[in-house]
């Protein structure tokens, strides 16, 4: 696996894992308007790395952005547990 796409996987690695301490901070802080700001910013910088990374490499769900076009190949790449980083 190229080192653009290690890279890329691991972008969206990192801001889904923000997302997710974000999210259980704001379950306790709703008022935190701060955090509220930069989970909707950070919610949109990976919607966007995501559409990124799939129109580059393909889907990476088999509902991903991509959407299946001409055929079912969200399958033809590895698995997570094979990626080697």
């Amino acid at each position: 696996m190229d080192r653009s796409r290690v890279a890329m996987l691991r972008e969206l690695q990192e801001i889904e894992f923000a997302l997710v301490e974000l999210n259980l901070y704001l379950d306790t802080h709703p008022n935190d308007n701060k955090a509220l700001s930069t989970f909707n910013n950070l919610a949109a910088h990976l919607a966007k790395a995501k559409k990124n990374y799939e129109a580059r490499y393909g889907p990476l769900i088999n509902f991903g952005h991509s959407g299946p076009v001409n055929s079912w190949n969200w399958i033809d790449e590895p698995w997570p547990w094979e990626i080697e980083y």
